[in-house]
């Protein structure tokens, strides 16, 4: 009977540090559920103070409040309009060159501004996977260029940036050129800072940063020359885009960077809610998978016409 009872003992007391030990693991589970709900919460606070401080910014430095049609005429209106821009401000590109649609592709416009951090982290991470599929003939790509942020520099950079990128489309008839030049200004390195960590960016940077992508010499040259021929051009772009309701964000207004796929707002803090990367949010957006990246015929699944598959489900 004696040892009957000491071996209850023994079972009780491992089931009581069978039991504490399932308790405190439960207990560190929860503990890191909800650090990592914690981190999720103040992730998508900051991106949305980044985007709100963004539109602040924009609304108090901006020069002119007309309204969508006012910008809109004075865009067309312009005495020097880019020729491959199509009628919002938009450079259409694909597999096939400028201004052709590849059938079937979606279309994923971006709308970027040169000095933008957050545009450069798309630009970084979003637009290889992109020009890759662009290359494949699994998107068609749209670029359009923002210089609402020019005067958060002391020598008109973003005017300067992007006068030359509509000169490179205009004049270079490979789009990968104009998007190698792109990233070269936006990466890691050359992408100058804002406002008093705004370091002068000279005309001869830029031009070597677009003969690097491919450019010829000739052209890179015309294209910082400091004729700016598409300024007027451009300021009613910037204008005409940034009053365009259905490109303002879940506060109500425009912010850079904007993403839309089919001409449906794709928000970008979707990916953090989701809790992805920027790639396989935007792969899951529009129905391909990684390995599928650059196979040619292997197409998205929301085709032409179809609005982005919710990533936050």
């Amino acid at each position: 009977m004696a040892d009957s009872k000491r071996q209850v003992k023994r079972v009780t007391r491992a089931e009581r540090r069978a039991a504490e030990e399932a308790a405190q693991k439960a207990r560190a589970e929860q503990a890191a559920k909800e650090r990592k709900q914690q981190t999720i919460i103040v992730v998508a606070i900051v991106v949305a103070l980044v985007a709100v401080i963004g539109v602040v910014i924009y609304r108090n430095v901006t020069k002119t409040s007309a309204s969508a049609e006012e910008a809109y005429s004075k865009m067309q209106s312009a005495a020097t309009k880019p020729a491959k821009a199509d009628d919002k401000g938009g450079f259409l590109m694909s597999k096939d060159g400028y201004g052709k649609k590849v059938d079937k592709a979606p279309t994923v416009a971006i709308y970027m501004e040169p000095l933008c951090p957050g545009c450069a982290s798309v630009n970084r991470n979003l637009d290889p996977t992109l020009v890759k599929m662009m290359n494949a003939g699994q998107l068609n790509l749209e670029l359009h260029f923002l210089n609402f942020q020019d005067n958060k520099s002391s020598d008109n950079y973003s005017n300067r940036a992007f006068n030359g990128a509509i000169y490179i489309a205009e004049h270079d008839d490979d789009p990968n050129h104009l998007v190698d030049y792109l990233a070269n200004i936006y990466a890691d390195g050359f992408q100058p800072g804002e406002l008093t960590e705004y370091v002068s960016v000279k005309d001869s940077q830029l031009q070597e940063q677009a003969i690097k992508a491919g450019v010829s010499e000739d052209v890179a040259k015309a294209a910082f020359s400091g004729k700016n021929e598409y300024w007027d051009w451009l300021n009613a772009s910037n204008d005409y885009t940034v009053s365009r309701p259905e490109l303002f964000n879940s506060s109500g207004s425009f912010s850079s960077p904007t993403l839309t796929i089919n001409n449906n707002y794709w928000s970008l803090n979707n990916i953090t809610l989701a809790n992805t990367t920027m790639v396989d949010g935007f792969l899951k957006a529009i129905g391909l998978t990684s390995d599928q990246v650059g196979v040619e015929g292997d197409m998205p699944s929301i085709g032409a016409d179809g609005k982005p598959i919710d990533i936050t489900a």
